[in-house]
C-alpha cells in the first residue's frame, strides 16, 4: 500500500522533498493550512529547510502549531531538515525562541557563520553509509540529552548534524538537494515500522 506523507509547505524548500517522495513512489501532499492535516490519512510529515522564525510564526497564525505539536508528541513520524531541526529542538543556544520542543537536543542556529555559511561534503550517516551533505546557513546540534534515547547518526568536525529520537529524525543538512535519496528512504522505512527506536 502506498505511503502518504505530508510536507509542511508554508515556507522553505518543500517542493524538493515532494519531488523525491514522488520518485520513491510515495503520495506526498502539501500542508498549507489546518484542514490539510485532516484531509485523509497522514503516515508521516516532513518539516523542510527555510526560516524557522517565519515557519513558527506562520504555524501559529494558521492555527496549526498545537495540532502538529500534539501529533508529533503522539508519535507521528517526522523528518526535520535544517529549519525543521530547529523547530523540533527542546532548546536553541543562541535564540530565546522555542517551537515544538519535542526532541531532547540543544541546537545552534546559523552555526557555521558566514565563512562556511554554505558548503558541501561527503560523510558517514550511520545505518546508510557515506552520503553527500549540503549545508546552507545550517544549524548543528550542540548537545543531546544524556538520559534520553537520542541517537547520533552523523557528525562533521565534531559537530552533530543528524540524530534520531523515537519518531523524530533530524538533519542539519538538506538531503533533498542531492540526487541521493537514502535519507528519505531511511525515514520511509521507519514510517513503515512506526518507530525510530
Amino acid at each position: 500500500m502506498q505511503k502518504r506523507i505530508g510536507v509542511l509547505a508554508v515556507q522553505g524548500a518543500f517542493a524538493e522533498h515532494i519531488n523525491i517522495l514522488n520518485k520513491l513512489g510515495v503520495e506526498a501532499f502539501e500542508i498549507r493550512q489546518k484542514s490539510d492535516l485532516y484531509h485523509g490519512t497522514m503516515e508521516g510529515i516532513i518539516l523542510p529547510g527555510g526560516e524557522s522564525t517565519v515557519m513558527g510564526k506562520l504555524l501559529r497564525e494558521l492555527e496549526m502549531f498545537e495540532d502538529l505539536k500534539t501529533a508529533i508528541e503522539d508519535g507521528l513520524p517526522v523528518l526535520g531538515t535544517c529549519a525543521g531541526l530547529i523547530l523540533l529542538a527542546k532548546s536553541i543556544s543562541n535564540d530565546k525562541s522555542r517551537y515544538f520542543g519535542t526532541m531532547d537536543i540543544k541546537v545552534k542556529r546559523n552555526a557555521y557563520g558566514r565563512q562556511l555559511g554554505s558548503f558541501h561534503t561527503i560523510s558517514e550517516f550511520k545505518g546508510i553509509g557515506d552520503i553527500p551533505m549540503t549545508f546552507i546557513r545550517a544549524p548543528y546540534i550542540e548537545e543531546v540529552a544524556k538520559d534520553q534515547d537520542v541517537k547520533i547518526l552523523a557528525e562533521i568536525d565534531g559537530h552533530i548534524v543528524a540524530a534520531r529520537q523515537r519518531n523524530m529524525l533530524v538533519t542539519s543538512f538538506h538531503p533533498e538537494l542531492t540526487s541521493d535519496y537514502r535519507v528519505h528512504q531511511y525515514f520511509l522505512e521507519k514510517v513503515s515500522s512506526l518507530s525510530l527506536l
